[in-house]
């Protein structure tokens, strides 16, 4: 792809920037403390502000753009389905709703056949736990602590991150348990064996203390995101699993980021031969370039509903754009080998690339992910893990990260940044060129994060 020619207009840039603060309020923002950058545009994996700059986005948006900004195939879907039949309600059977069901279900797991479709991860992850809840006549929901399932009332109270905090007000039937994490093991482990085995028996024990007959289902990130990118140990899952079907408890795999190409596989889950009751999913499904998310559901759990209704829906479900932007996308990432790509510049770049970084920077503490999928846990001392900012950090106490990321920027790099994590997640049809390019300029950031080490 010729890369975009980029016209500066400053003039132009201040006047989005001054609607922007004058009428957009943002997420996760104190309002009078943000500084959003102005975007012109974007193609691939780029993205360029209105001065000129452009920008290797390692963020993906929010890690969703699995094929890049303005894939021209997906575009032309969009424009032609908007010509046939722009939108139409949720209760007809629509071609293009059909057919992008149809292509999920053929690439999930199992016999996760029937495809409820939301606008985003967080409304997936509330209808699969409604679903799992009425399936079982229970109520609790075992969730991870570290964990993101989203910000609407029950995923954000299922999630695990301090987000949780301000609206942690509606948790009844919630139940947090520590999930595996081998670099920092909260179960003393010095194996991913023990470290599995711990987690297992700590997760039985939960269980039994909660009351197995109480609890409707446990949900789990496959490969956890925003969280840390933690890869399960060996043998995790299918343990969950077990447990899962010992005490008749749904298991509900999130795959809203891990999903769609993200691991080098089309779900995270083949990569550890699991195969959830229900697995929700959003982001990649359509490279986020319309609101689209869902759940894929298993047959005994769709069965629960052949003559019972659903109490569950959405004006936009399975919305005419967006699942043209759905299909578009999955034959895209077949024709041009996008997922076998995000497999291949993780095991032969990203991968051997980051660990490379990580023995010349003493500021990384631990490489870990698959695909285009990884995580550099930054930290003070490599002796003591000490992570280079507190847990939650604002403010002074997170200056050693935000001087890591202006860095990154000033090198063109748009970096994901986390509490004491810098994450790499390019688009999953990133060149090796641009892979490189980017490890380039983590190397360089990463020697500001060094002046804070020990």
């Amino acid at each position: 792809m010729t890369p975009h020619v980029i016209e500066p207009d400053p003039q132009a840039g201040a006047a989005v920037k001054a609607a922007d603060r004058a009428h957009v309020f943002h997420s996760w923002s104190a309002q009078g403390l943000i500084d959003p950058l102005a975007v012109a545009g974007a193609e691939g994996s780029y993205f360029w502000d209105y001065d000129g700059n452009r920008y290797l986005d390692f963020t993906s948006g929010l890690v969703y753009t699995n094929i890049g900004y303005q894939h021209p195939r997906v575009v032309a879907a969009i424009q032609e389905q908007a010509a046939k039949l722009a939108t139409f309600a949720p209760a007809f059977a629509v071609d293009v709703r059909s057919e992008a069901a149809r292509l999920i279900a053929e690439r999930t797991p199992g016999d996760l056949d029937k495809i409820f479709f939301t606008n985003g991860g967080a409304e997936a992850v509330e209808n699969a736990v409604r679903m799992a809840r009425l399936h079982t006549g229970r109520t609790k929901v075992l969730s991870a602590y570290r964990s993101y399932h989203g910000a609407t009332s029950t995923a954000i109270n299922l999630t695990g991150d301090p987000r949780r905090w301000a609206s942690d007000n509606g948790s009844a039937g919630v139940v947090r348990f520590w999930a595996p994490f081998l670099y920092r093991s909260p179960f003393y482990a010095t194996t991913e064996a023990e470290e599995c085995a711990r987690a297992l028996q700590h997760l039985e024990d939960t269980i039994a203390f909660e009351g197995p007959a109480t609890i409707a289902a446990i949900i789990l990130e496959t490969v956890p995101g925003t969280a840390g990118i933690m890869t399960p140990p060996p043998g995790y899952l299918a343990g969950v699993r077990e447990i899962c079907d010992k005490y008749g408890i749904v298991f509900v795999l999130d795959e809203v980021m891990a999903g769609f190409g993200r691991t080098g596989k089309w779900f995270a889950a083949e990569h550890f031969d699991v195969v959830p009751d229900l697995m929700t999913f959003a982001k990649g499904v359509n490279s986020g370039y319309v609101p689209l998310g869902g759940v894929a559901i298993s047959e005994k759990i769709a069965a629960t509903f052949d003559k019972r209704p659903y109490p569950g829906g959405l004006t936009y479900s399975g919305h005419p754009l967006a699942c043209a932007a759905a299909v578009a996308t999955i034959h895209v990432m077949e024709d041009e080998k996008v997922v076998e790509n995000a497999a291949h510049i993780g095991e032969t770049v990203l991968g051997p690339g980051l660990r490379e970084l990580a023995e010349r920077h003493p500021s990384v503490g631990e490489v870990r992910g698959m695909g285009v999928f990884w995580a550099l846990d930054l930290v003070k001392n490599r002796e003591t893990r000490e992570p280079l900012v507190p847990y939650n950090a604002s403010g002074e106490a997170n200056a050693p990260m935000a001087a890591f990321g202006a860095a990154a920027k000033k090198n063109g790099l748009w970096p994901f940044v986390n509490m004491n994590r810098t994450h790499a997640v390019p688009a999953c049809n990133v060149t090796e060129a641009e892979a490189k390019e980017g490890l380039a300029a983590l190397d360089a950031a990463l020697t500001v994060a060094d002046e804070h080490t020990a």
